[in-house]
């Protein structure tokens, strides 16, 4: 390599910087003031750095098989920027590829308007913010705090108003902020959190946080600490059905409860972009299905919808939770008193049966069965599937490419074409499954897929998305699927 592409390169990379500089301050004045979500391919870029900005450019590449740079995207930020928008959520990278396919000689301002249509000059989606409270605060409780709270832009949506825990022993406070601030798996709290220790409350991100002590959740007045017609996400898993659930409901200033576990009865489970039409005003409590659920429930409809999945079987490889031992001890499920990090441990899920809740056409088609092994996060989902016809793994996998850019299930399904990928690779995805194209195995009607998430992010950000629905803040999304 010569001097001179050497010097070609370092000012090509230093120009893309200079303007991936440029568009943190319109990403968060958007933000803030407009209540305008950007991400670029579903990968957020509200409060990332420039080189987070800049990677995220490059994911673009093996997606749309072309090139995507700062120079492509931040005419379409700024054209934001310059028209009235308000409360609505737009992908810049789509419209900047959408842009260059069918732009046809209109400038970036004008095509960006074209697509916005009505949005343009409509009023806030909703001026007031809608109170969460959290019962319970583990691996999911702290990931669906870290995301609402790094959502809550100027307070307007869901505003995170309170977290319900049961007093532990020494400096619980301190403790729980602390479990907050670092994750082994999910790194560092982004942003400032301190402790208000004389009224037991955290603040993150100028977010006051009232932390209730309770072993109950019918002795909780909320209005006492200005909460009201709160949405109560319980992530404790320690009620399950009606009759538990419906405790919150006895509280005063809650008016929904939604339960992230699978729900027993006759709880709708919902699995948000398959079913999430069936929730209706008079529901009350509501179950976000489980994980796997999630991951495995679009990417089964959309190859259903396509191919007719005549029968299959689910097998799930799954990163060990906190219901297994660390060492062998008593347990009351089978092979779960083994040490986790030791061991592979094969154990049932209720997943495949789960999937005809919310989509009843595979009812009684698929079975199941998991395997637990020692790593701390990120699982996968192999669907063994017979389907109608034969079919090539191109055809395939070219059909889940398509799916994941193109429908209204694209933040539900991703699509992975590298063969060096891994397990970590998919810390931190918010899709709820992504699928692994150099992984499809196909032979005639009988089809392989191997399918990614993120148990714990990919999930809770499937919370967050039915906790907007029930609040009635969601967003429009452009460009249109």
């Amino acid at each position: 390599m010569t001097q001179d592409m050497r010097d070609s390169c370092l000012q090509d990379w230093s120009d893309r910087e200079a303007v991936a500089e440029s568009m943190l301050p319109l990403v968060g004045s958007l933000f803030r003031k407009n209540n305008v979500i950007t991400s670029l391919y579903g990968r957020a870029i509200i409060n990332r750095s420039v080189i987070d900005i800049m990677k995220a450019h490059r994911f673009v590449r093996h997606m749309e098989k072309q090139e995507l740079t700062v120079h492509d995207t931040f005419p379409v930020l700024k054209a934001l920027t310059e028209l009235d928008v308000n409360s609505i959520h737009v992908d810049i990278g789509r419209l900047a590829v959408k842009y260059r396919k069918e732009g046809n000689g209109m400038d970036v301002k004008e095509f960006v308007a074209a697509e916005l249509g009505d949005a343009i000059g409509q009023n806030p989606v909703d001026s007031e913010s809608r109170d969460i409270v959290l019962y319970g605060f583990g691996r999911i409780g702290r990931l669906l705090a870290r995301i609402l709270i790094e959502k809550a832009g100027a307070g307007r949506g869901l505003r995170l108003r309170a977290i319900v825990v049961r007093r532990g022993k020494g400096d619980d406070l301190v403790k729980r902020a602390s479990l907050l601030r670092r994750d082994s798996v999910h790194g560092t709290f982004r942003g400032s959190l301190t402790i208000d220790e004389e009224n037991e409350a955290l603040i993150a991100n100028g977010n006051y946080i009232k932390i209730i002590y309770a072993s109950n959740p019918a002795e909780i007045d909320y209005t006492a600490y200005g909460i009201n017609n709160a949405l109560v996400i319980d992530n404790t898993g320690v009620w399950r059905d009606q009759a538990g659930l419906s405790q919150h409901l006895n509280a005063k200033g809650v008016s929904r409860v939604l339960l992230t576990a699978p729900g027993k009865g006759d709880i709708k489970n919902i699995v948000y972009g398959i079913n999430h039409s069936d929730v209706a005003a008079e529901d009350t409590i509501l179950s976000a299905a489980s994980c796997t659920t999630n991951a495995i429930t679009p990417v089964l409809k959309v190859m259903h919808d396509q191919y007719n999945i005549i029968s299959g079987h689910v097998e799930t490889v799954h990163s060990y939770t906190n219901d297994q031992n660390l060492i062998d001890n008593y347990h009351s499920g089978d092979r779960r008193g083994r040490s986790a990090p030791l061991n592979m441990v094969i154990t049932e899920t209720g997943a495949a049966k789960a999937v005809a809740k919310a989509l009843p056409a595979l009812k009684g088609k698929l079975t199941g069965n998991a395997i637990r092994v020692p790593t701390p996060n990120v699982s996968m989902a192999i669907l063994s599937l017979n389907l109608s016809k034969e079919v090539t793994v191109e055809e395939v996998n070219d059909y889940l490419r398509d799916v994941s850019l193109n429908t209204e299930l694209h933040r539900q399904i991703d699509w992975v074409n590298s063969p060096e990928v891994v397990s970590t690779d998919f810390v931190g995805n918010s899709h709820a499954g992504i699928v692994d194209a150099k992984a499809t195995i196909v032979n005639g009607s009988h089809v392989n897929l191997y399918v990614w998430y993120d148990n714990e992010y990919g999930y809770s950000r499937q919370v967050v998305r039915i906790a907007h629905q029930l609040c009635g803040v969601e967003y429009p999304m452009f460009p249109r699927a």
